[in-house]
């Protein structure tokens, strides 16, 4: 996903934010079916499973099952010393962080193309900017899992890394963890695949990955229109699960979305968060609370994954 902010702290976004992301159509949408934010939240989580949220708008500030805090920040353009502002907020809370990392700059003007920035990693010319990214995350208090260079293996991304050859992506997250390793020594690494088809060809070795990430999107309009019924959240899951199983870490769905009528959110929202024999190694949930900042095809527009309306503070 694309250029995703901060979560907010205390009703202010982290950071000095490049741009607020668009409320836009969701395409029609409503016309469909009766869309509801309703029901979203589960009610209880199994036991064993870490659940939490990506959380810009601030819903989940006092939800008592949320542990784990995801923020998003690339590594141009961000003051670091906000991450000190996202470790209070997580410990005060008693949770801990899950900090991607997007080598880029959200700014659309600064981005470097793909071509251009693997060789500035692969060169060493940006082992400045991990240097400053890791000493940054290995002075706070929380515990960290750091998400760097997430969905590479989804080419129908805006993501400069999500073309490159595996063998070159393979080197680049080698070097940001051995450069992060020693700055951030309490930190695990998260390799996060999109789920797709080939993806083991991206995997950086069991050295370099403590924990597995997926993303996982239930539409349901999209739904009935392609598959001609209501998708459960382990119908979506299994082929990406099953993919990655092989490879034996523990595994979480570091971004989680689902927007369709009341009863379809509350089913997704149990499953997901249920103990479920086919994925034994599945040990964390976290809710991606916000619009998709990029379309999806048409005419389905930027689906609203938010559990309810933004707050206002």
């Amino acid at each position: 996903m694309q250029g995703r902010s901060f979560g907010r702290l205390g009703g202010a976004c982290l950071g000095a934010v490049l741009g607020l992301l668009a409320i836009a159509s969701t395409g029609g949408q409503a016309d469909a079916q009766k869309v509801s934010n309703e029901g979203k939240i589960p009610d209880a989580v199994a036991q064993g499973m870490r659940f939490g949220a990506y959380d810009p708008h601030g819903n989940f500030k006092s939800v008592s099952a949320d542990s784990v805090e995801h923020i998003f920040m690339p590594w141009e353009d961000i003051d670091l010393s906000t991450l000190q502002r996202a470790d209070l907020y997580a410990r005060e809370r008693g949770r801990s962080l899950l900090v991607t990392v997007e080598p880029w700059s959200w700014s659309g003007t600064s981005a470097l193309s793909p071509s251009r920035l693997r060789s500035r990693i692969l060169s060493g010319k940006e082992d400045e900017r991990i240097t400053d990214a890791c000493q940054a995350i290995g002075r706070l208090e929380s515990p960290v899992t750091i998400r760097w260079g997430h969905e590479m293996d989804n080419r129908n991304t805006p993501y400069p890394w999500s073309g490159w050859a595996p063998a070159d992506y393979i080197a680049a997250y080698r070097r940001m963890v051995d450069i992060c390793r020693p700055l951030a020594p309490k930190a695990k690494f998260m390799w996060s695949p999109n789920g797709e088809a080939g993806l083991e060809a991206y995997y950086p070795g069991d050295a370099y990955v403590d924990e597995i990430g997926l993303s996982v999107f239930g539409l349901q309009r999209y739904d009935r229109d392609k598959f001609g019924h209501d998708r459960t959240f382990a119908e979506v899951l299994k082929p990406k699960y099953d993919r990655i199983a092989r490879f034996d870490r523990p595994t979480c769905v570091a971004e989680l979305g689902y927007s369709g009528d009341e009863p379809y959110n509350r089913r997704w929202a149990q499953a997901a968060v249920a103990k479920d024999p086919a994925f034994p190694r599945l040990e964390c949930i976290v809710y991606f609370n916000d619009r998709e900042p990029r379309s999806w095809p048409s005419p389905y527009g930027k689906p609203d994954w938010r559990v309810g309306k933004p707050e206002t503070n």
